[in-house]
């Protein structure tokens, strides 16, 4: 490991908090596609497959911010644990009703409870932010946490596809929520590296009113749009062509992209404007999808979402880096939330749609699904340019105020 990340272990607890994290959010690599190659595969219906899926990202999307609101004001220990026994719960109830065949409607209900997944990954940096606020360490750290939420991505889909296709149909989910379970207990039960809550600062509302938060939450709703589309329209094309185990690694070639792309962006301290390389990554985005509408065999469209990834993470990084200036500190850990909650909602919408396309026209004419999302997030990301240049008053601390401070030396 380079010497900056190394250097961020150095704190005490980092690496039990880290390691915790990075079990805790295995499942969100894993459950939804984990729903898609088990109902896919009990019922061949990829359009309850995608429903389903749908159903689990708009529910997280309407719950998750409200759970973080309330770690911000009462802790994590207090509020993870009640909210991830729900999670389980609900579950354990899915998996249940898949077996033993009970009637689509219990099956949605489920979905929708497992909405009360907390954001391990919003945890997670409120912790790193909690240690090296103001200091160009936070970067590293995001950067670092970046890398891990794409192993995630990269090992999540093989081992849920995987067993999921090799052993029993509801294998995938099932060792999901097991993972869940040790993640979030595990961290929970450390308390050193725990931010201190925000009892009394909890006034004026949502930390959603933030403008600058409003642009980055409608931009990542499209952005998720892209996400969602793109597995459930793998898992079809790879199916469709005899090789339906490989979507697993099609996919986690798509996320090692990313790996890579934000591995290095940590170990860099790139100057300029936040907001303008967060628009850059916007378009990169959007133009990579345009190769997938081309590609007719796996390994092609293996190099092209390889390529497409490379944007992901330094996108996701400088994201992070925009929440730090736009919400107040008090309300950070919901504000990092609320960008999950856009990138769930276009996972709802994205695997939505791109069922219902692949069910009418096929699994390649499923990837204009993603296509036409990228060009919405870089449309709303123009529109909303302005409102990014205008950082909030109060806000949870720049990231990147060397590069800031450097300009204003230079001007």
């Amino acid at each position: 490991m380079p010497s900056p990340y190394r250097a961020l272990f150095a704190a005490p607890g980092s690496k039990s908090f880290s390691t915790a994290g990075f079990l805790g959010r295995m499942p969100l690599s894993m459950m939804g596609i984990g729903v898609v190659t088990m109902i896919s595969q009990l019922t061949g219906r990829y359009g309850l497959a995608g429903a389903l899926s749908a159903t689990l990202a708009l529910s997280a999307a309407a719950i998750g911010p409200q759970i973080s609101r309330l770690v911000d004001r009462h802790g994590q220990r207090r509020v993870l644990r009640p909210a991830t026994l729900a999670a389980l719960t609900a579950a354990a109830g899915l998996l249940l009703a898949t077996y033993f065949s009970w009637p689509d409607w219990v099956l949605f209900v489920c979905a929708a409870g497992i909405g009360t997944v907390p954001s391990l990954g919003a945890m997670i940096r409120a912790r790193w932010a909690a240690l090296y606020r103001g200091t160009p360490q936070l970067h590293t750290a995001y950067s670092f946490e970046s890398v891990v939420d794409e192993v995630c991505f990269i090992f999540g889909p093989i081992i849920s596809i995987g067993l999921s296709t090799a052993w029993f149909p509801e294998a995938g989910p099932l060792l999901a929520a097991c993972f869940l379970a040790i993640g979030v207990f595990w961290l929970t039960a450390q308390h050193a590296t725990e931010p201190e809550p925000h009892r009394r600062a909890h006034h004026g509302g949502s930390a959603l009113r933030a403008p600058g938060l409003q642009v980055l939450v409608t931009t990542f709703v499209a952005t998720g749009t892209i996400f969602g589309a793109v597995d459930v329209v793998t898992v079809a094309f790879a199916d469709e062509r005899g090789h339906k185990s490989a979507a697993s690694v099609v996919l986690a070639l798509y996320a090692a992209g990313s790996c890579v792309a934000g591995m290095v962006f940590g170990l860099l301290h790139p100057a300029g404007r936040p907001e303008r390389r967060w628009l850059a990554g916007i378009c990169a985005m959007a133009v990579s999808m345009i190769p997938l509408l081309l590609v007719g065999n796996l390994p092609l469209l293996a190099v092209a979402l390889f390529v497409s990834g490379l944007s992901i993470a330094p996108t996701m990084i400088t994201t992070m880096s925009l929440i730090e200036q736009h919400v107040p500190r008090a309300k950070l850990t919901e504000g990092m939330t609320w960008v999950s909650t856009g990138l769930a909602v276009g996972v709802a919408v994205g695997s939505s749609v791109a069922g219902w396309v692949i069910d009418s026209a096929g699994a390649r004419a499923g990837y204009g699904v993603p296509a036409v999302s990228g060009a919405v997030a870089v449309t709303v990301g123009f529109l909303g340019f302005r409102r990014l240049s205008r950082p909030a008053v109060g806000r949870g601390g720049v990231v990147e105020y060397h590069s800031e401070r450097k300009e204003r030396h230079v001007a």
